[in-house]
Order: structure tokens, then C-alpha cells, then sequence
């Protein structure tokens, strides 16, 4: 018995070895391969979105159709593939030429991280895109976060609005704080109808355990130079002076995005809506926070009747460990991010 065990011992060991050594060789591999160039290489890949609407509906008709309606079809569908071909050649001028859409994503989490992303995608889409034929369609879905980089992200958007280029934001579920931010910047907004959108205000939150470390005999030293280099610490005494002042830069940086939300969008009544609230879709149009209600698959699949739809995304890659520590870390966020919601008092269906 004793042998065995041994024996049994001696082959898991034998495997979790080759299994390891296969690891240590993929990794190594992985390695190498990324030295040849920046880690922050990546790559635009660009998606033509009206064959997949396309591939959508043949799917449904050879599923629905009789065989001579679907032979029918066909041919009608192949002659005007071919007047089409003869359109754009005899025309040979981009002028002639019909509109492009140019689709972005931007999924935002607490940091904005996918501003990173957002800044190349616009960047490639402004080296082609033409003010006067073309426009650019962002699908927005963000709760907000840290002020300076939902500031960048607007400023992303800015530059598009620079260009005279037409902006319109998409907000399926939720665009609110900085998201809202971003999304004023459009020159049309549409929104589901149950869209959270709004919330126009300034949060911030600090824990402080000064009262556990005294109990426990622990002195903290802050030293400082400048009377407000430091209003609040999680570690130290807090005074009222310092809670005064960090209240101060709040309302400093509520009265900046209420500047900012009323330039972009002047018919709003910023009093009324920028109390922190937010509102879904329905009571957002009706207080001018939205244009029009509907949703982004409405919305391109109405454009791609008459223009050339062109999903662009930025796709960083990544070495196989930075990938691994960033699944580990995505499922931590989301982890959080699902109990914070729980924690939220939000009515639920």
C-alpha cells in the first residue's frame, strides 16, 4: 500500500513538473516575441457593420423564406450590387461617394481607463473622416468617476467637435457624472428609455481611523509645507479648517462642471438639473438632458439604409502575464462594482 502511494505521489509529481515546464516555455515564448516591439503597441481594427446587419437578414430569410422567394430575392439583391458597382465607378469622385459612420465604444469604469483606447480610435477616424459627408457615433455607457479622467475623455470628444464633424452620443443604459460629461459634448443625444442619465454633481468619500489608532497607543506624523497641502487623511486628526476647505474644492469643481455641461448644451436649465440627480430616459428628455428616445441598434440599423457604418476599436496587446493579471483584476472590479451596486438604494423591477 505504502508503495503505492509512493508510486502515485511520484507521477503527480512527475506531471505538475511537465506541466510547469510547459508554462515556464509559453511564457517564455510570449516574452520574446513582445521585446520585438513597445509594450503599448496595438492595432485599429475596423468593422465594416453593414455586412454583419446584412449576414443578419439573409440568416432570417433562409430561415423564413420559401425557396422561390428566397431565389427572388437573391437576384434583385445581385442586380443591385451590380448597379451599384457601375454607380461608384462611373462617378470617381469622393464627393459622390455615400456617407460613413464611424462607430465608437467607450465602456467607462470609476478610473476611465478606456480613455487610452478612445484617444487612438478618434485619432485614426480624424485622419480620414470628411466634415461635410460623414459622422461619428459613439456609444456611451459610463456611471462616472475620477474627475481628471472623464476630463481627458471629453476632451477626447472635443476634438471631434472641433473638426465640424457631427457628433451623436448613444446611451443605452446608463451616462451619468462624468459620463454625462461626455456625452454633452454630442451634438445629439439619444437615450433609451430607461437610460439613467444625469447626476450632475461631485461626490467624494474618506475613511478615517485616527480614533482606532489612538485607542491602540499609534501616533501618525503628517508634516506639510502649504496651509492646504493636505485637508484630509484617512490616518490622522482631521480639523474642521481642513474639512471646510476640501468642502470648497468640491463646490469649486461642481460650479466647473456645471460651466462646462450649460456651454455645451445652453438651453438647459443647469439650476434644475445639476442637484446630483439623475433621471432615465423619459424624464431626462423632457428636462432637455437628452434629444430623442432610442436606442443605438435602432439608430445604425436606420443609417446603414443609406450610409457606410464602420465600427473602429483599439486592441492593445498585451504579454501573456499582463493578460493574466488583468483578467484577475477585471473580475476583482466587477466583483466590487456588483456588490456596490447591491449596497445602492435604486429601485429595482
Amino acid at each position: 500500500m505504502i508503495d503505492l502511494l509512493l508510486q502515485y505521489g511520484l507521477f503527480l509529481a512527475k506531471t505538475a513538473t511537465v506541466v510547469i515546464a510547459a508554462l515556464i516555455v509559453i511564457v517564455g515564448v510570449s516574452n520574446i516575441g513582445q521585446r520585438r516591439r513597445p509594450s503599448d503597441e496595438g492595432d485599429i481594427e475596423v468593422t465594416y457593420l453593414n455586412d454583419r446587419l446584412q449576414d443578419y437578414g439573409d440568416l432570417m430569410r433562409e430561415a423564413v423564406l420559401d425557396k422561390h422567394a428566397l431565389k427572388a430575392y437573391f437576384k434583385k439583391e445581385k442586380q443591385a450590387d451590380k448597379k451599384k458597382e457601375k454607380e461608384l465607378k462611373n462617378a470617381g469622385s469622393d464627393e459622390s461617394r455615400k456617407s460613413r459612420v464611424y462607430v465608437i465604444n467607450f465602456h467607462g469604469d470609476i478610473r476611465a481607463s478606456a480613455v487610452e483606447s478612445l484617444r487612438r480610435e478618434i485619432t485614426a477616424i480624424l485622419t480620414l473622416a470628411d466634415a461635410g459627408h460623414d459622422e461619428i457615433v459613439v456609444n456611451l455607457e459610463s456611471p462616472g468617476g475620477m474627475v481628471h479622467g472623464y476630463g481627458l475623455a471629453a476632451s477626447q470628444l472635443a476634438r471631434i467637435r472641433q473638426k465640424k464633424l457631427p457628433l451623436t452620443i448613444c446611451v443605452d443604459k446608463v451616462a451619468a457624472s462624468g459620463g454625462y460629461m461626455m456625452a454633452c459634448l454630442g451634438d445629439r443625444i439619444l437615450a433609451a428609455p430607461f437610460a439613467v442619465v444625469g447626476s450632475i454633481g461631485v461626490v467624494a468619500q474618506m475613511p478615517n481611523i485616527h480614533r482606532l489608532l489612538k485607542k491602540h497607543d499609534i501616533d501618525v506624523e503628517l508634516h506639510t509645507a502649504g496651509e492646504y497641502k493636505r485637508t484630509l487623511t484617512v490616518m490622522g486628526e482631521n480639523t474642521e479648517a481642513g474639512r471646510q476647505k476640501f468642502r470648497e474644492e468640491l463646490e469649486d469643481t461642481h460650479e466647473l462642471f456645471k460651466e462646462f455641461v450649460h456651454e455645451q448644451r445652453p438651453s438647459l436649465d443647469i439650476a434644475k438639473v445639476a442637484t446630483g440627480e439623475h433621471w432615465y430616459g423619459q424624464r431626462a428628455l423632457a428636462m432637455g438632458l437628452v434629444d430623442e428616445l432610442k436606442t443605438s441598434d435602432e439608430y445604425l440599423t436606420e443609417r446603414a439604409r443609406d450610409a457606410d457604418l464602420y465600427v473602429v476599436r483599439y486592441v492593445q496587446r498585451h504579454k501573456l502575464m499582463t493578460r493574466l493579471g488583468l483578467a484577475a483584476e477585471g473580475s476583482v472590479d466587477r466583483l466590487a462594482m456588483r456588490w456596490w451596486d447591491r449596497l445602492q438604494q435604486r429601485p429595482w423591477w
